[in-house]
């Protein structure tokens, strides 16, 4: 996929069928960092996370250059904060049909409130049909922050949205890669200090292992491909450590 903006350097690239991963650098900041969001193109296409508000027409013409804006229908996100849900009225605003996504606990607290539609809330474990795939939510309050947190699997490609697990610093990153992601996003965390230190951390980490995901894609840095069981085991190992 092309370079959507050459200022910016936001991009577009497929990692799995059909998901694409939309990358804007942010190199204003000492050291670097991205933020990037996730388009399903299905019967119903699913955007994840939508980045800050300044961002919207960034993500807005790099949706554009998979599918028409105005198909969203489903605006999904861990939990509320600026990079996760900052742009998500104004997405609203140009997809009539679409509805914010999001835990049970987020809508209760927030967006039933802040959006300009009201969101459709999925228990833990809770499945939905987009058309050809299933997508599941997952609970996991506090991991790495915010009581509503939740993450969402596409059970057909085993990807994982995993939100802010893995957080890689640096503004240059391949799209997906197969090497460590974990002792880079251990180093962030320790230098940032970002995650909540929930008592179960480790449970919940285990929860998300269970599903055997291939494909991590990561809020932060590259999206990710391997055993990602395995992955999220070793991070349960780290935050017990």
């Amino acid at each position: 996929m092309p370079v959507i903006n050459s200022q910016t350097g936001t991009r577009v690239d497929e990692i799995e069928d059909r998901i694409y991963r939309i990358h804007t650098p942010v190199r204003e900041i000492p050291g670097g960092f991205s933020f990037n969001q996730y388009l399903v193109a299905d019967d119903e296409p699913l955007l994840f996370h939508t980045g800050p508000r300044r961002t919207f027409p960034l993500v807005r013409a790099a949706i554009a250059s998979v599918l028409p804006v105005e198909q969203l229908r489903w605006i999904a996100f861990s939990h509320v904060e600026a990079d996760e849900c900052g742009a998500l009225n104004e997405l609203l605003a140009v997809a009539p049909q679409a509805r914010p996504l999001c835990s049970q606990v987020a809508a209760m607290v927030s967006v039933a409130d802040m959006a300009d539609r009201e969101p459709r809330a999925l228990a833990n474990g809770e499945t939905m049909s987009i058309g050809s795939r299933s997508m599941r939510w997952i609970d996991a309050p506090h991991l790495p922050h915010a009581w509503e947190n939740g993450f969402l699997l596409d059970e057909r490609t085993s990807t994982l949205f995993c939100g802010d697990l893995f957080t890689q610093p640096g503004a240059e990153h391949a799209a997906l890669v197969e090497g460590d992601i974990l002792g880079p996003s251990e180093a962030f965390r320790s230098a940032m200090d970002y995650y909540s230190h929930s008592s179960k951390a480790r449970p919940l980490v285990e929860r998300l292992a269970s599903t055997a995901p291939r494909t991590l894609a990561c809020m932060h840095g590259a999206a990710w491909r391997g055993d990602g069981g395995k992955l999220l085991r070793a991070l349960g190992d780290a935050l017990g450590a």
